[in-house]
């Protein structure tokens, strides 16, 4: 992405340089304390939205307000003991209790009443095996138990242990504290919420190449990506910029990395992995190939071209191939998903055509240079596929050579509206990133466009939409760091998210962009106070904090 994205660079610096010129204008005309809020009094909120994101497939409420005993148990039942997928529901459960609770949990009174003192999960399934399309379906009740109730409390329904995960992000985001009566509450109940997701593949890129992100930076924004019910995490872990993942069959390629502390270990991936598993959230890996590689040579010299042409990768020797291979193997090991990413984009090949070499390989060959990118990306699927991995490769490759894919290819839409549309009319599975809305890297995309994007844009057949996997939000890292990342990541990615996860029908009219800003301010306002560092909605440039006083739900 690095071309397009250094056009995109040059228009926000511009636009950045004005805007920047334009701040300072401002505050020297006005004193920064007298910037005050129009908004005094004290806030309301509608209380005829439904304030749960993503939007539930379907749901009613009704007018009771429960209350919630800090002591709350689970009850775990159904076939889905078996296996870890207790241990998965357990877990979560604990820790949406401290989710829940994070005021006084320990202040209820001995023999208080509470109308809600248990939650009932039943799991049909006890598979816990986390692969794309595993059922994230599940019902939540919540209901007051009275003598003519048989039913009381919370329970969550559910076909697979990551449906119930689901239903208790849901839950949690019933549950509010009341600062009057101290207590947390259930308000508008009963609930029946019937839920499932629209899109099977809710994908969020997040690029460690650009700027290194510590393990503990990746295992928040995993967590916060469960509170949105997003559920793939796309590691671009290498590109031409630094190489920081440990490859122990060619231990050289971590020289590729900024410095010896930007790295990760084998170790440091599995946790990464396993972390992301217990919270329903698949690892797609991206090895990138063959340009934006650069990085692989500061340990192996030979897999560049030349050393004054080091992109894309050398394509006449097996030697590549046999790294790529090596690679490939060894992340097998670490990564279970059955969807491996191999880039295929941006593939500038003016070095294989002026090194000397390459140039008489490609003549050997009866090669131009084309065909041989065509090659090389043929048989790094082939390598791929040896692995038992389906691959994913960005939409260049679909471009330029849509008959030689293999069939099991998954086409990533990036950079023009209707690649998807054509790849899946060729039968090809696709992913939707249009780079117009869904690269968080454009920070001047207000979050109205990212909500209202549409993966079956001009897709009418059934068969045909049923091959759009869902779509994927791209954090590429030029300009985000440890520092700024979440801020640049939410509150947008949670637009696309309830774009991928809920009924279009229910969240796609127009005259639903006030409810829905006022309900992701309200999610915006839910992820800080769970510690999600996300930036206000409104802002004319993403990630910038507010430009005076006022409150978290109307910025």
């Amino acid at each position: 992405m690095s071309l397009i994205s250094t056009l995109n660079s040059s228009q926000f610096l511009l636009k950045t340089f004005f805007f920047f010129f334009f701040s300072i204008s401002i505050f020297s005309l006005v004193n920064a304390r007298s910037i005050k809020s129009t908004h005094h009094h004290s806030i309301e909120l509608d209380e005829s939205l439904t304030y749960l994101w993503p939007l539930p497939a379907q749901f009613t409420s009704g007018n009771d307000t429960l209350t919630v005993d800090p002591n709350l148990t689970l009850d775990f039942t159904g076939n889905g003991g078996g296996s870890g997928g207790s241990v998965v529901v357990e877990e979560a459960f604990e820790r949406y209790k401290k989710i829940i609770f994070k005021h006084g949990a320990k202040l209820a009174k001995s023999g208080e009443y509470f109308d809600v003192n248990r939650v009932t999960v039943i799991v049909h399934s006890d598979n816990d095996e986390l692969q794309l399309g595993v059922d994230e379906s599940y019902s939540l009740l919540v209901t007051k138990s009275n003598e003519r109730s048989i039913i009381g409390g919370v329970s969550i329904e559910a076909n697979s242990v990551y449906g119930a995960l689901r239903g208790l992000e849901t839950l949690s985001q019933l549950c509010k504290f009341d600062y009057g009566v101290k207590t947390v509450q259930i308000r508008k109940a009963p609930w029946f919420i019937q839920d499932k997701p629209r899109f099977a593949y809710r994908g969020l890129l997040l690029d460690t190449s650009r700027h290194y992100l510590p393990i503990e930076i990746i295992k928040q924004i995993i967590e916060s990506m469960s509170y949105a019910k997003l559920n793939v995490l796309h590691w671009h872990i290498i590109d031409e910029e630094s190489f920081p993942l440990e490859v122990p069959s060619y231990p050289n390629l971590w020289k590729g990395a900024y410095t010896k502390w930007e790295r990760y270990t084998l170790e440091d991936a599995i946790e990464i992995v396993a972390f992301a598993k217990m919270r329903g959230i698949n690892v797609m890996a991206e090895v990138d190939v063959p340009g934006h590689a650069e990085s692989w040579g500061a340990g192996y010299p030979d897999l560049w071209p030349s050393p004054s042409c080091k992109e894309p990768l050398d394509v006449s020797k097996n030697y590549t191939f046999d790294v790529i291979s090596g690679i490939l193997a060894e992340m097998r090991k670490i990564f279970p998903f059955e969807l491996f990413h191999l880039g295929g984009d941006e593939v500038n090949t003016t070095c294989w055509t002026t090194t000397p070499h390459v140039k008489q390989w490609l003549q050997d060959h009866k090669m131009t240079a084309k065909d041989a990118y065509q090659y090389f990306v043929l048989k790094a699927q082939e390598i791929a596929i040896s692995h038992n991995w389906t691959p994913v490769n960005w939409e260049e490759t679909f471009n330029n050579f849509p008959s030689k894919l293999n069939p099991r290819t998954v086409v990533h839409n990036w950079l023009v509206g209707d690649v998807c549309a054509k790849a899946v009319a060729s039968g090809f599975r696709c992913i939707y990133s249009n780079q117009g809305y869904w690269y968080l890297d454009h920070l001047d995309v207000p979050w109205e466009e990212v909500y209202f994007a549409e993966p079956l844009e001009g897709i009418k057949s059934i068969s045909e939409q049923k091959l759009i996997l869902g779509g994927e939000v791209c954090m590429w890292g030029e300009t985000a760091d440890a520092s700024d990342v979440q801020q640049t990541i939410w509150p947008r990615a949670a637009a696309a998210a309830e774009r991928l996860w809920s009924d279009k029908e229910t969240t796609s009219s127009k005259n639903t962009t006030s409810t829905a800003l006022q309900r992701l301010e309200y999610f915006r306002c839910l992820l800080t106070r769970r510690g999600v560092p996300a930036a206000p909605v409104t802002n004319f440039y993403a990630r910038r904090p507010p430009l005076g006083p006022g409150s978290c739900y109307e910025q």
